[in-house]
């Protein structure tokens, strides 16, 4: 039988707290070693009721990666709705979309089992960033804000260095080295190795991405660049 939505305050509830418990489960473990079972103990609801909502382990999945992908949008497009040109509007949502990775390490986890585990996700978390990413920088373009850049090479671009410097800065945390590094690995195996070294982007850091931010866009309105 197919899970249906759910048609009640109560039922949007328990499927919440469903998928709460999946990020858990899935950040903690991985998807293959996950469980129908591991998910509905995390959430403190009976196995049988898994099935009022999902089909299966992968359909959880799926609908996890569309869950983080919405509340990171969200996160970035309300911090950047109060900017009015396109560098303060980049500062803005950098800086949601890092504090929201701190929040939710199992953003990266996720995402990236997606590659193996449903392709079709995590294409779809991409391209959603990127849709509304190129419309605000093909705007800022048209009103002058930055160069002639193509806004699609670009976003993908922009969207490549939040999560590098997001995967250095605020999972592996600052001033780690290797050996450093396979020592944490080894530390959080028990716990969450993927969040063992949450924490915020260095102010001098984000700063140094701006610098390159505005160079890269040619932005034709300075931004400060505030001192470490």
């Amino acid at each position: 039988m197919s899970a249906g939505l759910p048609r009640t305050a109560r039922g949007l509830a328990t499927k919440s707290k469903l998928i709460e418990a999946a990020e858990r489960v899935f950040s903690r473990v991985g998807y293959a070693d996950a469980s129908i079972s591991r998910i509905t103990d995390a959430a403190g609801i009976g196995q049988g009721t898994f099935y009022l909502y999902f089909d299966s382990k992968l359909q959880i999945f799926n609908e996890l990666v569309e869950d983080l992908n919405h509340r990171v949008r969200l996160a970035m497009s309300e911090a950047s709705a109060a900017t009015d040109n396109r560098i303060d509007s980049e500062r803005a949502g950098f800086r949601a979309f890092f504090q929201f990775t701190a929040d939710h390490p199992a953003l990266y986890r996720v995402i990236r089992e997606a590659e193996f585990v449903s392709p079709g996700a995590l294409r779809l978390h991409y391209t959603r960033i990127v849709e509304g990413y190129i419309a605000g920088l093909r705007a800022a373009g048209a009103a002058g804000q930055i160069s002639d850049i193509d806004p699609t090479v670009a976003a993908w671009a922009l969207m490549g260095v939040g999560e590098m410097i997001g995967m250095r800065w605020v999972l592996w945390g600052d001033e780690i080295g290797g050996d450093e590094v396979a020592g944490n690995a080894v530390a959080g195996a028990d716990s969450d190795p993927f969040a063992s070294g949450t924490r915020a982007v260095p102010e001098h850091v984000f700063e140094q991405m701006m610098r390159f931010i505005e160079g890269a866009l040619g932005a034709t309105s300075h931004v400060e660049t505030r001192k470490p």
